[in-house]
């Protein structure tokens, strides 16, 4: 009935535009999904990897510099950014990476680099509507402002912190930076004066972080005690605290469904857990995967999700609606995060 009034008044074509417009904006471009391929960055494999979305087979592979990890996907879907942190882990990275690698997602293949030197360690990535992507560097304590047409970055903030994950907003105001184990709070930087204009202190520092589809919230998880953190983002300050079931130890990065109704969180050793985003003091949802889960990729349709096993080299099949694990299958050497575009 809406749709017959509208169209009386402003015409069919201009309401398709509007409802292709509205949807558009629903769109989060940071927790990505898609019905076209299924995009695996395996850290340990030195590789990127692409699988068919719907028999989950690996259709494509290539070698790419050592410990690729986290990616932002371009909002066409057409390239996927993927940092090179280099050959050690958090703490101990004796040869930090210094680009990022720039793919073609339909051709399956590399097609250049950003070199951000001097800046070193790039790690997690965040991308806006403008196809701007954020970058921290955490050996070097930045967050780089990137353009990937020029291949030029535009501006390095001091994250104060080591900063190793970074969660931007979808309207991309501000990004939040978690700061691990080496500072105790969360960094808040304003994307347009490109300051730091907030310190959220939460426990004993961050292991993963998300802003909610909306940006009304930022989820983050403690590093060393099972606790997920609810940030409010107009006011910069925790409103809430889970206790997270099933393991007494961190638990690591956050994710909503793109409806924005579940949160998923990867523990430390071998689980996850099913949070309602509208209860999160309700029950709680805790099944086993693989060894050391830390990263996931859900369908478009919200029914599916994979969690990346890093410790063993599988990806975990979650069915959402039931909650239950359908399948385990072997995928690279050890993939740490993925998605479906």
């Amino acid at each position: 009935m809406l749709t017959r009034y509208l169209s009386r008044f402003i015409g069919l074509p201009a309401l398709l535009v509007l409802a292709g417009t509205v949807h558009a904006a629903k769109v989060d471009l940071n927790n990505p999904t898609g019905s076209t391929g299924v995009l695996m960055i395996d850290k340990l494999g030195h590789h990127i990897r692409f699988f068919d979305p719907v028999t989950l087979k690996e259709t494509a592979n290539f070698e790419v510099a050592i410990n690729p990890h986290d990616f932002a996907i371009s909002p066409d879907h057409k390239t996927a950014y993927v940092p090179i942190y280099g050959d050690g882990v958090y703490g101990r990275n004796p040869n930090p990476g210094h680009t990022i690698s720039i793919i073609d997602l339909a051709a399956h293949k590399e097609i250049g680099t950003i070199d951000v030197s001097p800046y070193q360690a790039p790690h997690g990535i965040q991308i806006d509507s403008n196809g701007i992507i954020y970058v921290t560097c955490d050996l070097s304590r930045k967050l780089l402002v990137i353009d990937p047409k020029s291949r030029s970055i535009k501006a390095a903030i001091d994250t104060e912190g080591t900063g190793h994950w970074v969660a931007v907003l979808p309207d991309a105001s501000k990004a939040y930076i978690a700061n691990k184990n080496d500072k105790t709070y969360v960094t808040v930087i304003d994307l347009k004066t490109r300051k730091v204009v907030n310190r959220i202190e939460v426990g004993k520092g961050t292991q993963g972080i998300v802003a909610s589809p909306d940006g009304k919230h930022v989820l983050a998880v403690d590093y060393s005690d099972p606790v997920l953190y609810v940030i409010e983002t107009a006011s910069d300050t925790v409103v809430d605290k889970v206790t997270l079931e099933g393991n007494p130890r961190g638990w690591f990065k956050p994710r909503y469904t793109p409806d924005g109704a579940k949160i998923l969180v990867c523990d430390s050793a071998a689980g996850m857990t099913i949070l309602d985003a509208a209860d999160l003091h309700g029950k709680q949802h805790f099944l086993t995967v693989g060894r050391n889960p830390m990263g996931f990729a859900i369908s478009a349709d919200g029914n599916t999700a994979l969690v990346a096993n890093h410790g063993d080299g599988t990806v975990s099949v979650v069915d959402l609606k039931e909650p239950r694990v359908v399948k385990t299958f072997t995928a690279g050497t050890g993939i740490e995060t993925l998605a479906y575009y």
